[in-house]
């Protein structure tokens, strides 16, 4: 019994964390409509900011995460001004394509200047170890994370549902010329949607260095996972993809524990299951007939 409660520990935080990785993705799919799998060079340029600033600089490590976020976000408005809104209206094809290729120069550029060395996050003493819950071990930096990103779940989703930025950018995917007609700067709403998912990246990419590394070849190692979490939870809300990532997490976790060769198998078989089961994602919208 104890194990098991350790796996779902486990299993919550790793989930948690893929949630806060991936759902600036399940943004610009879902709400945006863009393809861009180059998501992850942005959680990885968050992840080598804040190991930088901390290994190297000796900031603390909890001043050095706003700055993983706000450099993710520069980037992707810089990114999304002159790149990215010239395939808004492009087919997805060609938006996979061009997003690809800005993942692999990301990962050459990175590891021409960082090194190809996998590197972690030095923690502060308070988040190292754990401690005992009923016989249970907690790791302190996991519930950390739990905490954090089960908070910034909250403000997401509050966001995105009740505040009249998340109205403003519904009717600006939804119609972009009648939320112009409006009165709503469709490319202003667009650029800052953009940069606040791209800061979340950096955010987790930052928060997940400790736990599984940080390597030129992140995003390419992890895109695979953003992907599932936005394809099982369904892009057309915020809830699938957290759901998605919960239990990403926790069948990654018990399946590397109790059929360690067959983990990933664990993984995309459930991913299979379930989109047999709701073609759309667990919370997608159905197709219009």
């Amino acid at each position: 019994m104890t194990t098991l409660f350790t796996i779902l520990f486990d299993g919550v935080a790793y989930g948690m964390l893929l949630f806060v990785l991936a759902c600036g993705l399940a943004v610009t799919l879902g709400l945006m409509n863009f393809v861009n799998l180059a998501h992850g060079a942005f959680a990885m340029a968050g992840g080598y900011v804040c190991a930088v600033l901390v290994n190297n600089s000796g900031w603390p490590f909890f001043a050095a995460l706003p700055l993983a976020f706000v450099s993710a976000a520069a980037i992707g408005v810089l990114l999304e001004r002159t790149l990215y809104r010239h395939l808004y209206t492009r087919s997805h094809l060609d938006q996979v394509l061009f997003t690809i290729g800005l993942t692999f120069m990301s990962v050459a550029a990175v590891d021409y200047i960082m090194g190809s060395s996998r590197i972690f996050i030095k923690l502060p003493a308070a988040l190292e170890g754990q401690f005992d819950f009923f016989g249970v071990g907690i790791g302190r930096y996991r519930l950390m994370i739990i905490v954090i990103c089960g908070l910034l779940t909250v403000a997401l989703q509050l966001i995105l549902s009740k505040t009249r930025f998340g109205s403003r950018l519904r009717a600006a995917v939804d119609d972009p010329r009648a939320a112009s007609g409006l009165g709503i700067n469709v490319p202003q709403v667009f650029a800052f949607t953009f940069a606040f998912g791209c800061g979340l990246a950096g955010l987790g990419g930052a928060l997940s260095a400790e736990i599984l590394g940080l390597d030129p070849y992140f995003p390419l190692k992890f895109m695979i996972y953003f992907l599932i979490v936005v394809t099982v939870g369904g892009s057309s809300s915020i809830t699938g993809p957290f759901l998605a990532s919960l239990l990403l997490g926790i069948g990654d976790v018990a399946g590397k524990y109790y059929v360690p060769k067959m983990g990933p198998f664990v993984i995309y078989t459930i991913m299979i299951v379930i989109l047999i089961w709701r073609p759309n994602g667990l919370f997608g919208r159905a197709a219009a007939r």
